[in-house]
């Protein structure tokens, strides 16, 4: 659902790809006409728009390979999740991670969204867990 006119709603690129891409939604009352991410900094980008994605599934905020190669434009919780349940306005957060500041303008495609189903997993508290070859070895633990 548009909740802004000039919104552009997710769509895919080619007939097989994976993710829908994301579009900024630029300006708003709160929001500059051009945002400018700079080195480090991380910025929440509105996208105009709300969804109802299915029970069962949930939405995956992954950074475009494009940007994130050439720009290090990326998202800091990659892959950020979007719940069935949530009902609001759409937002990407980004960070940029490379060397140079970048500008986001209003149409600009800045993230993708993978619909992907969800398990629910059924909790069980215990007293011990099962032994394993790898234990409770964390971190590098199984080498490099």
């Amino acid at each position: 659902m548009k909740l802004d006119d000039r919104a552009t709603i997710p769509q895919y690129q080619t007939q097989l790809a994976a993710g829908l891409d994301l579009a900024a939604c630029l300006p708003r009352h709160d929001v500059p006409e051009t945002i400018t991410v700079h080195p480090g900094d991380i910025v929440k980008i509105p996208l105009g728009f709300a969804c109802a994605i299915p029970a069962g599934f949930e939405g995956q905020v992954r950074p475009r390979s494009g940007l994130a190669t050439k720009h290090g434009l990326s998202v800091p919780n990659a892959p950020g999740t979007v719940d069935a349940d949530y009902r609001g306005e759409m937002f990407v957060a980004l960070i940029n991670l490379g060397r140079n500041p970048i500008d986001i303008t209003h149409g600009m495609r800045i993230a993708q969204l993978i619909i992907a189903p969800v398990s629910h997993a059924n909790i069980v508290e215990v007293d011990s867990l099962e032994d394993t070859d790898r234990g409770s070895g964390g971190f590098g633990s199984t080498g490099l």
